[in-house]
């Protein structure tokens, strides 16, 4: 199928030379160094788009306080009330375009690498997959201190996962000045469970590519609230 060729030949293939060529000559042979390194080079990759995405949540952060001030001057006249909170949206432009290519180039990357580990890194199909320009690895060591990158049911990197989304979490809510209702306070237990039960069914390579990414996006995001501090619309 069309669709089959361009996922193996145009996105499995670069990708799993790329990683193989880090694990070659960057990482001394550390597989999960070579992860590390292929993420953080993606998140890169793809800045433009990342702060792009956080211009926009700095500018939507303050339509969004506005939209709020809106509710409670027109709360006697609720037609009145989505006239103005609709014109607010129409002017400023609200769009989450940059967000949804972050997020779905990172789920292709995320769905690649789960393909390499799940097909296996060692054997006769690396050696079919490998560019020229890539040396063949032989083994491949999927020990990363101790840990086996392919294991399933990994407590420790899923769990530091989990506690970094219960941090960003917890900073997103004592941002809110209107206090918490029973759906934050669900979303705060059952989102972060969630994860953690996702992460923990596969192999622990995802729970490190999660960890980089999050890690790479919150210190971007800390970053950028420097950069563009929210003004009101």
């Amino acid at each position: 199928m069309f669709i089959v060729d361009i996922w193996q030949t145009w996105l499995y293939e670069p990708l799993f030379n790329a990683l193989i060529y880090i694990y070659n000559n960057w990482t001394d042979q550390n597989l999960g160094w070579a992860v590390i390194y292929l993420t953080i080079i993606i998140r890169v990759l793809i800045l433009p788009f990342s702060f792009i995405d956080e211009f926009k949540k700095s500018k939507n952060d303050a339509v969004f306080k506005k939209v709020d001030q809106l509710r409670k001057e027109f709360k006697n006249d609720s037609v009145m009330q989505k006239q103005e909170i609709r014109r607010l949206l129409k002017k400023q432009k609200v769009s989450p375009w940059a967000k949804a290519v972050v997020l779905v180039i990172q789920a292709v990357v995320f769905l690649l690498l789960y393909q390499v580990f799940i097909g296996g890194v060692k054997g006769e199909k690396v050696i079919k997959i490998l560019y020229s320009f890539v040396e063949f690895p032989g083994a491949i060591n999927t020990n990363f201190y101790g840990f086996d990158l392919a294991a399933r049911y990994d407590i420790l990197w899923s769990g530091a996962v989990t506690l970094l989304v219960v941090f960003n979490i917890y900073l997103g809510f004592r941002r809110n000045k209107d206090g918490l209702n029973k759906s934050d306070l669900a979303y705060f237990v059952l989102f972060p469970l969630a994860v953690f039960i996702f992460l923990w069914i596969l192999p622990m390579v995802k729970a490190l590519f999660f960890l980089t990414t999050m890690l790479f996006g919150t210190i971007l995001h800390q970053f950028s609230r420097v950069i563009f501090k929210s003004k009101g619309p």
